[in-house]
């Protein structure tokens, strides 16, 4: 089946992105074709360097580059950069054929096949999304207070399966801008408060564990869990393995997790298949 994957980046996050692709394509359908759209400020200096790469696996590269004037009236600044609305105003820039389309973080790895979780029936909901283990609560609390919102749930963005033709119906630039000149001292991750936000009501809800595993809550996972969620239960049943925060598992100086090891054993097939 034809596949469309969405990515936000700079030239500087490329072997990551490279490494979360080559991820999906290991480990998911080998019938599966794959559209990558990359949505960035401006062409990538590692445009050869990606499509010699996408070419290997047969898939079709989509660079989407942004005209800035685009966001001439977007609220903007060093903590507030144009590239948070990318992700959100995508369906904007997108062909209008695409009904669907999967967006990605550059720092996710797939581990196990992700057509079904793409094959997902959005009738309804703009998308389908994850809310992060919080054995406390604690974060619901904080956000409901803060946002202003009586939505118990608050959804990570790095993974979104977008229902593009419901989108585009409901989703508006004008909106966006005005809740962030509106909210912006407030705002800890604009984009995805503007998502909880503004279209909270109107995402599916699906399991973090299986699908945006956060590896820096690995002991909420446990206690959650009573202990389940162990690193083996992980490599047999979850499909998206997420590295958020700042310690990057390709940082040399990052703490010793757990799952960098996977990580840095699928970027080195990565760039080893590509040398």
């Amino acid at each position: 089946m034809d596949i469309n994957l969405l990515f936000s980046i700079d030239e500087n996050f490329t072997t990551q992105l490279m490494t979360t692709v080559y991820s999906i394509y290991a480990n998911s359908n080998k019938d599966n074709h794959y559209h990558v759209y990359i949505v960035q400020e401006s062409p990538l200096k590692t445009a050869d360097q990606l499509q010699t790469f996408f070419d290997q696996y047969d898939m079709d590269y989509h660079p989407i580059v942004i005209d800035k004037h685009d966001f001439s009236k977007a609220p903007v600044s060093k903590r507030y950069p144009k590239s948070i609305y990318f992700r959100l105003l995508a369906h904007e820039y997108l062909p209008t054929n695409l009904d669907k389309i999967l967006y990605l973080d550059a720092d996710i790895l797939c581990l196990n096949d992700m057509t079904p979780f793409y094959q997902t029936d959005l009738s309804g909901y703009l998308y389908a999304a994850s809310m992060h283990a919080d054995a406390l609560n604690l974060t619901s609390t904080v956000n409901k207070i803060r946002l202003d919102t009586d939505l118990d749930n608050y959804y990570n963005s790095g993974v979104l399966l977008m229902n593009l033709a419901l989108i585009r119906e409901k989703v508006h630039p004008s909106d966006i801008f005005k809740f962030i000149e509106e909210y912006k001292n407030f705002l800890l991750l604009p984009d995805q408060d503007v998502l909880n936000k503004l279209y909270g009501d109107d995402i599916m809800p699906v399991p973090d564990n299986y699908y945006n595993y956060d590896v820096r809550k690995d002991l909420t996972y446990q206690i959650v869990s009573d202990g389940e969620y162990s690193p083996s239960w992980v490599a047999k049943n979850t499909v998206f393995l997420h590295y958020c925060g700042k310690n990057k598992p390709w940082h040399a100086k990052n703490p010793n997790d757990k799952y960098n090891f996977i990580y840095k054993h699928y970027m080195h097939l990565t760039l080893n298949d590509n040398n």
